[in-house]
């Protein structure tokens, strides 16, 4: 049997040049040319293989109504049901303010954090559509619960109304209640990171009409989501505060049903790619090889020396050497020891991993410490809790009819920011830096990322501005009423809300979808699941730092002189120190952000080399 190698080697000129050559080859241990280990070829670059894929039908837009249409059923069900649960728990589970924020951002960190483990599962035993056929079904069932929760009066504590103490839940009523978030968060962990890459399978990405239909889903998949939450944060909402809970939580568990019967009407006509082994062994590979031949001197000429088998079909694109993280180049050194199939492929993995190999590794490993400013970044969550704290001791009436907004509504600001500004970024911005740097997106996605690190700085500057306005009201002039169980309500306009609210909806239009087209570009083709829950593992993190801030404030400021910044009635305490800090915070890591921007380079960048000379190499010419 024939193969047929692409290999490396030096002309007379010092240039580097790749030429096929056929090898034959009978054992299935047998070493596919003498090249490998001696001459001037020293590297298999890949083997072609003949072999037929069965046909794949990529019906594309034809198959968007079920995925989108379930997308936004149920993005409208599980956001209606999620967004207003710090009313829910403070007004009908008689929670305090801070033990309904302690769990709301620790139930935001586990299904941030299942997003990885969803994504593992999802790349390694089950595929996509599996996934999210259980994500689906758990979302319906934990909606459910949470409605029972409000419908059937066993299930809730005692309402208290205006009074001053009122009865805790009880140990059974808040076990149910943890059961419905527990089937959210298996629903929206396995949701987050396999939807977006379920709807990209849809396409051919090899064909221009696909690759412009994966970005045109995209836009899609962003625009429903913005809407989503729009529509949530104002009737689902109002509905909750206004009309009736049992009403307001009928309405998401509907919304969930139809969005399961959607994607299941779809079912024959989904391509659905299947597990094809979690890459996080292959990451593991790399790591262990690299220790164990820890001892090996650095390849002079990485290109031509270091092992690089290329896969046929491989579904990533094909790497340069970066002369970055060296050491894990050890990993791809070939010795006499290792052994290669008959087709060049190494035959134990462990033992030996390719060029490839390593560079995917080191696009993982470059990306790590943009994520870590971006867990920071994410501090912004706290900008869709206390502003709802806020707004309940401010003036929410709108109109001479005296029209309250529910609290929980003016995080929709949020999203109008993002969504307004969306549109003015693509359409006006973006044609006019293109003008000015020559580059097609206007700005890179680092320098669109370490915008919006900016305006969520600048978001927290206003709002302990804001609060510091709002408190000021509430101590100096008229209250207009109390607020159960918190304190007096300041006669300042909860409209001030809006700008602090609006900026963090700016800096999340260039940081949130900045990163998430950056992990998706910077990630190996391979590992588009890991990279979308990769996102979420980092709002995740932010949530339990969040919690770790709220109550280290809380703790250590309960006695002091200035009193309890956090305190229950905000008029009594410093919430304006609280948001300088996190600021405080925020700056420090703009300025980490910049210097790693600086270092970082892009996949497949002019920056990337084929060749590298060793210190030694060059004291010896």
């Amino acid at each position: 049997m024939k193969n047929r190698v692409i290999i490396c080697f030096r002309d007379k000129n010092n240039k580097m040049e790749r030429k096929p050559l056929e090898v034959e080859s009978t054992d299935h241990h047998q070493k596919p040319s003498s090249a490998v280990y001696g001459g001037p070829v020293t590297a298999v670059d890949s083997v072609e293989d003949e072999a037929q894929e069965p046909k794949v039908v990529f019906r594309g837009w034809k198959v968007m109504p079920f995925i989108i249409g379930n997308e936004t059923f149920e993005k409208l069900g599980i956001i209606g049901t999620l967004s207003n649960l710090l009313v829910y728990f403070t007004s009908v589970f008689n929670m305090k303010s801070i033990t309904a924020a302690t769990i709301i951002n620790a139930f935001g960190g586990t299904i941030n954090f299942g997003t990885l483990v969803a994504a593992f599962l999802c790349d390694t035993y089950f595929g996509r559509y599996k996934t999210l056929t259980v994500a689906v079904i758990a979302c319906f069932l934990g909606s459910f619960v949470i409605l029972l929760t409000a419908a059937v009066p066993q299930l809730h504590p005692t309402p208290c109304g205006n009074a001053s103490s009122c009865t805790s839940a009880s140990g059974g009523q808040i076990a149910f209640l943890m059961m419905g978030l527990g089937f959210l968060v298996v629903g929206a962990g396995g949701i987050r990171p396999c939807n977006l890459a379920f709807g990209a399978d849809q396409f051919n990405p090899k064909s221009e009409s696909g690759k412009r239909g994966i970005d045109s889903f995209f836009n899609w998949y962003f625009f429903t989501f913005t809407f989503a939450q729009i529509l949530s944060l104002t009737v689902i909402v109002y509905v909750q505060s206004n009309v009736s809970w049992t009403i307001g939580l009928t309405i998401p568990v509907v919304l969930m049903f139809l969005a399961c019967l959607i994607f299941f009407a779809g079912d024959k006509l989904y391509v659905k790619v299947k597990a094809s082994g979690s890459p996080i062994a292959g990451i593991a590979q790399v790591i262990t090889v690299a220790i164990k031949k820890r001892a090996l001197k650095p390849a002079r000429h990485p290109c031509l020396n270091l092992y690089n088998y290329y896969p046929p079909k491989y579904a990533n694109a094909k790497l340069k050497y970066t002369d970055q993280f060296r050491f894990l180049d050890k990993a791809a050194i070939l010795t006499p020891e290792d052994k290669l199939e008959g087709d060049g492929k190494p035959s134990d993995p462990w033992k030996l991993c390719t060029m490839q190999q390593v560079e995917e590794v080191k696009c993982i490993v470059r990306v790590l410490p943009i994520w870590f400013a971006a867990s920071i970044y994410y501090l912004t969550i706290l900008q869709t809790i206390y502003p709802v704290f806020q707004a309940l001791q401010s003036d929410r009436r709108l109109g001479s009819r005296g029209f309250v907004i529910p609290a929980a509504t003016y995080v929709v600001f949020i999203m109008t920011g993002m969504t307004v500004f969306i549109v003015i970024y693509d359409r006006v911005l973006v044609p006019t830096l293109r003008r000015i740097t020559g580059l097609d997106t206007g700005i890179t996605l680092l320098q669109r990322i370490g915008t919006g690190i900016f305006f969520a700085t600048a978001s927290f500057l206003v709002s302990g501005f804001v609060e510091e306005r709002r408190r000021t009201f509430a101590l100096t002039k008229p209250t207009i009423g109390m607020a159960p169980r918190k304190g007096e309500i300041s006669s300042m306009s909860a409209m001030w809300l809006i700008p602090q609210l609006t900026l963090a909806g700016v800096a999340d239009a260039f940081a949130a979808i900045g990163l998430m087209e950056f992990y998706y570009k910077q990630f190996p083709e391979n590992m588009r699941s890991f990279a979308g829950s990769i996102f979420y593992v980092g709002v995740g993190v932010s949530s339990y730092l969040a919690n770790f801030l709220i109550a280290t404030v809380h703790r250590t400021t309960q006695n002091s002189k200035t009193g309890n910044w956090l305190a229950e009635d905000l008029n009594k305490g410093r919430l304006d120190l609280f948001y300088f800090m996190i600021a405080g915070i925020m700056a420090v890591n703009f300025a980490y952000f910049l210097v790693m921007a600086r270092w970082y380079r892009y996949k497949g960048s002019d920056d990337e080399v084929t060749s590298h000379e060793t210190n030694e190499d060059k004291s010896t010419v």
